[in-house]
């Protein structure tokens, strides 16, 4: 008690001494040399749309840019709480924002990796009894140093059955969250309604949680240039006239059943580039065409009759089956 104190009051010297103009370094310094701003651009460039939600990260990354200066001037610091919510429809770029924000964290020294654990329910909760805390405790072992991800956490809680494991499930990671938030970060997601419900039941961990952020459904131009964010990355060309026609697919598919966001689009893709092959394969292997040399062009392109399929699928299929990926 006695060496806290001389240290305190050493401290309490420092800062009575430091006058106000003292340099702590400009905020692009610490966000270019600690890597954090690679991590926004990249999640510019990851995520398509979604302003809210990447001003939302923007703003807890500004809050951990200062709170580092902060601590290199000597001023007294706290780890803020990093837990998060995060709500919306499946496809909306919640698991690609708890990534970035975990290298977010890393970089800035908030968690030894960085690394993003992903856990549900079955993950969680065991089928007996005494079986639950093992599995709960071993996933927070895996993502320690890191983000645990619990998507659809409200099914960890079942309001008809007061014995449900789920429920020990819960108060190990409320116990965590209290007392391990310094070394693990606890993001729990699912669509807001029933997350909304979830806190209602387990009021703690609402309490627990500091960064609440929605993800809105894409916008059919938006899931577009999704699209051709997918293709960039997997090295093909989509030809300018079929995106009118993808676009056509996309806003068909989303007045159907199960529709996904960008996951929807991502199988779109698939198929696409599945009915690009066959066409090629088509005309080179089958018909000879050209000798049966190919070029990159033919390798790289996806045309308008490649995602014509898709539309002609939900067009001509029976209204009583039409659920598609």
């Amino acid at each position: 008690a006695e060496i806290r104190r001389e240290e305190r009051q050493r401290k309490i010297a420092y800062m009575n001494d430091m006058p106000d103009g003292q340099p702590a370094g400009t905020v692009d310094e610490f966000m270019f040399k600690e890597g954090v701003q690679d991590q926004l651009d990249k999640l510019d460039r990851d995520l398509i749309g979604l302003v809210a939600v990447k001003s939302r990260v923007k703003e807890i990354a500004a809050l951990l840019v200062l709170d580092k200066m902060r601590r290199k001037l000597g001023f007294e610091t706290s780890v803020p709480s990093l837990h998060m919510s995060f709500t919306g429809a499946p496809g909306t770029g919640k698991t690609t924002v708890a990534v970035r924000m975990g290298q977010i964290l890393a970089k800035m020294g908030y968690s030894r990796r960085g690394h993003v654990v992903l856990a549900t329910r079955d993950d969680l909760v065991g089928q007996y009894v005494g079986h639950t805390a093992p599995k709960t405790k071993e996933m927070i072992k895996k993502a320690m140093g890191g983000v645990l991800l619990v998507d659809e956490a409200y099914y960890l809680y079942n309001a008809s059955n007061d014995r449900d494991y789920g429920q020990e499930s819960i108060e190990i990671l409320l116990n965590v969250m209290e007392n391990n938030q310094d070394d693990l970060v606890v993001a729990v997601a699912g669509y807001k309604d029933r997350m909304d419900k979830f806190f209602s039941y387990i009021p703690g961990m609402m309490s627990r949680i500091g960064n609440h952020i929605d993800f809105p459904n894409y916008k059919a131009d938006e899931l577009v240039d999704i699209s051709s964010v997918m293709s960039r990355d997997l090295e093909y060309d989509i030809d300018a006239d079929a995106y009118p026609v993808f676009k056509d697919y996309i806003e068909r598919r989303m007045a159907l059943p199960f529709f996904s966001n960008a996951r929807t689009v991502r199988n779109a893709m698939d198929r696409a580039r599945m009915n690009a092959a066959i066409r090629t394969f088509e005309k080179f292997a089958i018909q000879g065409e050209n000798g049966g040399v190919c070029t990159v062009e033919d390798l790289k392109s996806i045309r308008k009759e490649d995602f014509q399929v898709l539309v002609d699928d939900i067009v001509n299929a029976d209204a009583s089956t039409r659920i598609f990926a």
